[in-house]
């Protein structure tokens, strides 16, 4: 018998009935998700960290094509066993202990949830300020740091969003497959108009990096790609983590497997190129890199203003309500499943989202880059490291589903809580702890140069030490719960 603290209708696992996501319903997830402002910020951010065109793009690309392997790994069990993250982790840390992956998990969509909408706010008021001829945003008010243009403008399009909280995953994948093909035409036309812009694509891949021999930052390459590369990693290490909340749905595991291939880094690969070509062409045709799109369309005029900022608007609304609020809400609703629906989990993450301050997190390339996720890479890479020794070595893929909802069944562990994951997960954090307050804080931290190394390889950091630790433990204990019959 299922216990009221582990189970809702959300959490529940899914149906024949609701399996009915083909391939192309995750192709086209995945990209509504990708032709999105903050990734194509990603490519555009290492053009302005210095990197070339080409540099960038195959940073980006790799990427996501390393992440890709835990992303199929740990989407297996949503389509095997119909279980969403939140249930799934029960697993590994416990049916109590789970609170605490998916409370990081959550805390992270949080912080994705308001940078999403903060960027949605920024376009309509950059829509309404180029109608008026005027600029909006207002005088930054000391605490905020922000124009009382700027706070409205944001919290309209908070509340723009709330309409699709409510109405769940099915407007969602809906929303998701109308717009894909949008975008990737106003993606198309955007190149376009760079390349017209700055006369031919010679100028912009003949540009060269600023590592070369004479350059700003002449021979200080490998310093930034590392870092970069994980940050790469770590912008879709969320969705590795929670993406069983969406292959719970699928036909079959052909479906998620083909689908998720053919969606993530192929179209990351070209919205990466798209960034960095239309970037680039910002150096020529400005003098200066412009990586925000946003900043981009207010540089415009005439109906292509009006077209670039409705995309990005309706863009937005699809990436974040996808992206962040569907795992945000399921891990709340975990938390007190008989007290926390999907809806009201969503509302929840919609409200942490604002007291983030989110504006904050995009001030600098570098912030957003190096701190925000190679920072948070730091904190998801052990779970996701736990997830895969548990799933696939521990259990062979085999779990005990039942079990997932009970308070004594074979995952109960102590009291709830399993103390192998505990320390896998500790261990796997630990090391990159000082390296990332001292970039995210340089003036207040000063570490060896030691464990600063080891945060640019952050997220593999994480994920191998909790991984083996993890697997040492389970196997030296004698309450390892057996796998299903």
């Amino acid at each position: 018998m299922t216990d009221d603290s582990l189970w809702n209708p959300d959490l529940a696992p899914t149906g024949q009935e609701q399996r009915n996501w083909a391939w192309y319903h995750y192709a086209a997830l995945w990209i509504g998700m990708i032709v999105a402002v903050p990734a194509w910020m990603l490519a555009a951010g290492l053009v302005e960290q210095g990197m070339s065109a080409g540099q960038a793009a195959l940073t980006v690309l790799l990427g996501n094509l390393i992440v890709l392997v835990p992303m199929l790994l740990i989407g297996h069990a949503g389509a095997r066993h119909g279980i969403p993250y939140a249930v799934l982790v029960r697993a590994s840390f416990g049916t109590t202990g789970a609170r605490l992956p998916a409370l990081a998990r959550a805390l992270v969509a949080c912080g994705w949830y308001g940078i999403q909408t903060w960027i949605g706010g920024e376009a309509l008021l950059t829509l309404l300020g180029v109608a008026l001829g005027t600029d909006l945003r207002g005088t930054p008010h000391p605490m905020l740091g922000i124009g009382s243009g700027q706070l409205i403008a944001f919290l309209g399009f908070w509340a723009i969003q709330l309409f699709f909280v409510r109405k769940g995953l099915l407007t969602i994948r809906r929303l998701e497959t109308w717009t894909a093909p949008v975008k990737i035409l106003v993606c198309i036309a955007l190149v376009w108009w760079a390349v017209d812009a700055a006369g031919g694509l010679g100028p912009i891949f003949h540009a060269p990096s600023a590592f070369v021999p004479g350059g700003a930052k002449q021979g200080q390459f490998w310093a930034v790609f590392w870092p970069a590369l994980t940050a790469m990693i770590g912008y879709w290490a969320t969705l590795a983590l929670n993406i069983p909340d969406f292959t719970r749905f699928a036909r079959s595991q052909r479906d998620q497997l083909i689908g998720q291939s053919v969606g993530l880094p192929p179209m990351m690969g070209l919205i990466a190129l798209a960034s960095v070509i239309t970037t680039s062409a910002t150096v020529v045709i400005y003098g200066e890199a412009i990586w925000d799109p946003v900043a981009l369309s207010g540089t415009f005029t005439g109906p292509l203003v009006l077209l670039g900022l409705v995309v990005i608007s309706i863009d937005t609304i699809s990436c974040n309500i996808a992206a962040n609020l569907v795992s945000s809400a399921y891990d709340f609703s975990s938390l007190w499943p008989s007290r926390i629906s999907y809806r009201t989990g969503g509302m929840i993450t919609a409200t942490i989202a604002v007291l983030m301050m989110p504006w904050k997190l995009l001030a600098s390339s570098g912030g957003y880059i190096f701190v925000w996720l190679a920072g948070y890479s730091a904190l998801l890479g052990p779970i996701a490291g736990i997830l895969i020794a548990d799933y696939w070595l521990i259990r062979r893929t085999q779990l005990q589903v039942d079990d997932l909802y009970r308070a004594d069944g074979a995952y109960r562990y102590r009291a709830g809580w399993n103390p192998a994951a505990l320390v896998a997960f500790a261990a796997g954090v630990l090391p990159n702890l000082p390296g990332f307050l001292a970039t995210a804080a340089p003036r207040a931290f000063s570490v060896a140069p030691m464990w600063l190394a080891i945060y640019t390889w952050a997220w593999f950091v994480g994920l191998a030490i909790a991984g083996i630790v993890y697997l040492g433990l389970m196997r030296l204990s004698p309450r390892v719960a057996a796998p299903a019959a």
